[in-house]
């Protein structure tokens, strides 16, 4: 049968307003991918068929995955071909996983925003590569935020109308230029992720296991993992320190101490956000803080970033949504000198690691982070 015969027998059976159950055709079909040795796959790739858990899928898919890459659509990139809900067209697709972002971005925009911002960024590694023919987005054809969130999540695609699908031949070419590009875009997000920098692929957020107790000062703060990581880029190995991460968890502790509850969660794109503890869920101030490494003790750099951001989020976070605006603060690794003054007169307190502590601008002081 091979790939054009499985795709167009799913596209025949598949029911949407069906069920999950055994006995359903198109599920049966699906279940079945994995067990499927006619799919003419890449070496070392496997298939796995995707129709729903509890309800069935508005959009019925087949996940295509590179074990050395990624076994598992949850987090990280795969391919898949993502059927549009009306059945009429299948997309082989170069997928970031979605549901790892559920809990920092939820189920909307927001993560719809993130994903054609990693999309657009991981585009470049594969660009001269594009054929004719492939697509940056597939269209799904429903409203639902799943399919949506597969529609923004596609780095690049190529869509086929069932009516038209080519033969085995023609998708097999496809297949394996898409795993070609899997393999560039691979090497791409590996290189952005290991960079010692302000967290540039924002998708490596991973909970630090605290509850979601409203009792716990810490329940909605999830900084990144500080560990060190071992970097193979191109042929050369580098040995980094996600610094920004380590630089907030550790603050974002100290502050619990003094009286605060710290939230990194749903924040995006906020570092850390503070709330007096005592406030309970009705707080009356906000504390935005951002946090930046001071590289070969030159704050200058870090100093014009977080006068930027801070301001920048201040006013379309803030002020155009209406809301009370925050304090503002900038995090700093280490000491940034005459920069504490500067930040100062313009409204921003300044704080930063010396010794086993921290210390700060006069605000940071007053407001009692520091010590």
């Amino acid at each position: 049968m091979g790939m054009s015969g499985l795709l167009r027998e799913i596209a025949a059976t598949y029911d949407a307003d069906a069920k999950t159950k055994r006995d359903v055709v198109g599920q049966i079909v699906l279940r079945g991918v994995g067990e499927r040795t006619d799919l003419s796959l890449p070496p070392s790739f496997f298939a796995k068929g995707y129709g729903g858990q509890s309800s069935a899928a508005a959009t019925p898919w087949i996940g295509v995955f590179d074990p050395a890459i990624n076994s598992k659509p949850g987090k990280g990139l795969y391919l898949a071909y993502i059927f549009s809900a009306d059945l009429k067209t299948v997309s082989l697709t170069l997928q970031q996983g979605i549901t790892h972002l559920e809990d920092r971005l939820g189920r909307g925009q927001a993560r719809q925003d993130h994903l054609r911002l990693q999309a657009k960024r991981l585009r470049r590694a594969v660009e001269r590569q594009r054929r004719a023919g492939w697509i940056d987005e597939p269209t799904l054809r429903h409203h639902a935020d799943r399919p949506r969130a597969y529609e923004a999540a596609s780095v690049i695609a190529r869509s086929y109308e069932l009516a038209e699908l080519p033969d085995d031949a023609v998708l097999a070419d496809d297949l394996a230029h898409a795993a070609e590009l899997l393999r560039r875009t691979a090497i791409a997000e590996e290189a952005w992720y290991f960079s010692d920098g302000e967290g540039e692929l924002e998708v490596n957020f991973a909970p630090d296991g605290h509850g979601a107790s409203a009792e716990d000062p810490l329940a909605g703060f999830h900084p990144k993992d500080s560990s060190d990581y071992v970097a193979n880029i191109v042929a050369r190995q580098q040995v980094k320190k996600r610094h920004h991460e380590a630089l907030i968890d550790s603050f974002g502790h100290h502050v619990v101490a003094r009286g605060y509850t710290p939230t990194t969660r749903l924040m995006h794109p906020k570092d850390l956000v503070l709330h007096r503890t005592s406030e309970g869920r009705t707080p009356q101030a906000e504390w935005l803080v951002e946090a930046k490494v001071v590289r070969a003790g030159n704050p200058t750099e870090a100093v014009r970033q977080v006068v930027g951001q801070l301001f920048e989020y201040s006013h379309f976070l803030y002020r155009e949504r209406q809301l009370k605006e925050p304090h503002l603060i900038g995090l700093f690794t280490q000491d940034i000198g005459v920069y504490s003054r500067y930040l100062e007169s313009k409204g921003i307190a300044s704080i930063w690691r010396s010794g086993g502590g921290w210390d700060g601008s006069q605000s940071a002081a007053r407001w009692g982070m520091t010590g």
